[in-house]
């Protein structure tokens, strides 16, 4: 008797603890993980062919290459591990040079494209079908985006659907507005497409003209700033290949003040850019 009057206690317990308030669940994140923002620089670049923990062995191995170099040659090893990173963050560097470039490239053709556009409207096809056409017919950056942009609606009829997946293949900022004046156009309807393709191509022809204008003006600022960041270390490097002369560094006050001018250099870089690209942001604003 004991025992059952032990157990339906114990459940009694149980229940009331159920019954009470719950939990919150757990706020999903909201942020998006390092490998997603490498996947969509990657993207953003045109670099199809490698993967973000491609991308990452590639640095990791460099760096690695260099630290050993470095230390070979120096006999420091907080030089060589600066260094290192300097070479671990050089992949990544070359996707994000690429990626501008790529967005300067597209900047320039749009207007051309959406011309295009216009000009088949005017010739009586649809705009999927118009769309479809540049794929063959359109500027050659753009060719392998539209011409899948013309797979997918073959094959689902779904206009909306594959405007998403041009999106996604297309990965430029100027394309998204593009794409997303075009979904609005179907989905009003009228007949003023034509009209808002006209004006479309006129605005991406200003902003281009005004960015480029903005970014010639600001170059000097951007490589002023990595001039001064680069020359130091330019010289820090020489200097290694001469181990008596940097022997200073091989201390605990030594690492300290490379890794405090290391992390001091790319923070100042990183605000002078960033002061650099402030006015260029206001002005495509307005």
């Amino acid at each position: 008797m004991g025992p059952l009057i032990g157990l339906l206690f114990g459940l009694g317990l149980l229940l009331v603890w159920r019954s009470g308030p719950r939990r919150p669940a757990p706020r999903p994140r909201t942020g998006d993980s390092l490998t997603d923002r490498t996947r969509d620089l990657l993207a953003q670049a045109g670099i199809e062919g490698v993967t973000p923990n491609q991308l990452f062995t590639a640095s990791t191995a460099l760096g690695l290459v260099v630290f050993l170099v470095v230390l070979g040659t120096s006999q420091v090893p907080v030089i060589g591990l600066l260094f290192g990173g300097f070479a671990g963050l050089l992949p990544v560097l070359l996707v994000r040079r690429r990626r501008s470039q790529r967005s300067v490239e597209l900047r320039e053709v749009w207007p051309e494209a959406v011309d295009n556009l216009a000009s088949g409207v005017r010739a009586g096809l649809s705009l999927p079908e118009a769309l479809t056409q540049l794929g063959v017919r359109g500027p050659e950056q753009l060719r392998s985006a539209f011409r899948r942009f013309g797979e997918d609606y073959r094959a689902t009829g779904r206009f909306g659907e594959s405007l998403d997946s041009l999106k996604r293949n297309l990965s430029d900022p100027v394309g998204d507005r593009v794409v997303e004046a075009l979904r609005m156009a179907r989905e009003v309807g009228g007949t003023d497409l034509g009209r808002l393709l006209r004006t479309l191509s006129t605005f991406l022809r200003e902003d281009a003209r005004t960015r480029a204008e903005l970014e010639t003006r600001q170059g000097w600022t951007v490589n002023a700033a990595r001039l001064a960041l680069a020359a130091p270390w330019a010289l820090l490097l020489l200097l290694s290949s001469r181990p008596n002369a940097v022997e200073a560094y091989n201390t605990p006050a030594g690492a300290v003040v490379l890794l405090g001018g290391g992390g001091v250099s790319l923070l100042a870089y990183r605000v002078m850019v960033r002061i650099a690209r402030l006015p260029t942001e206001r002005r495509v604003l307005r």
